[in-house]
């Protein structure tokens, strides 16, 4: 059984938000099983060129991102929404076993069910070699840094 994550559908921007940043702030424990619970049990993904049923295969997923990309912390930003769809841009920062640090940048779409759990999430993502100095994010945002966009580049 699946435990509902308010707020629910259909969404407006000031109910949107807080579901941006509680998936902000899940990703950024890179605890695969709990985020895992924010998804449907039969959720569907494309991450990048990779196509994921479950959460079985959610956990799966993840547990291999993080253990790659190291040191991972992640943003998010709404884009828009509409009924139980979301359109979110994100960036992430993380460094290869090499000690190479990368800026990833991307774009989702989220759909939701009654629920509020993600039923379905596409996600196309760029990577960028910076230096350690390029850097911005060093951890978790604070609650005074939640609702601020992040920037294009």
């Amino acid at each position: 059984m699946s435990e509902a994550r308010p707020p629910f559908p259909p969404y407006t921007p000031e109910t949107a938000r807080p579901k941006v940043q509680a998936a902000e702030d899940a990703w950024n424990t890179r605890d695969p099983q709990r985020v895992s619970l924010a998804y449907t049990v039969d959720s569907v993904w494309r991450n990048r060129d990779t196509f994921i049923t479950g959460r079985e295969e959610i956990i799966r997923f993840l547990t291999a991102k993080w253990e790659r990309e190291q040191d991972y912390v992640l943003r998010k930003s709404l884009w828009g929404c509409l009924g139980n769809r979301m359109a979110v841009r994100f960036q992430y920062e993380w460094h290869d076993a090499a000690g190479q640090w990368w800026r990833s940048y991307g774009n989702e779409l989220w759909e939701f069910d009654e629920l509020g759990l993600m039923a379905r999430r596409e996600a196309s993502i760029n990577d960028v070699a910076i230096s350690a100095d390029e850097r911005r994010y060093f951890g978790p945002r604070s609650a005074e840094e939640h609702g601020i966009d992040i920037p294009l580049r």
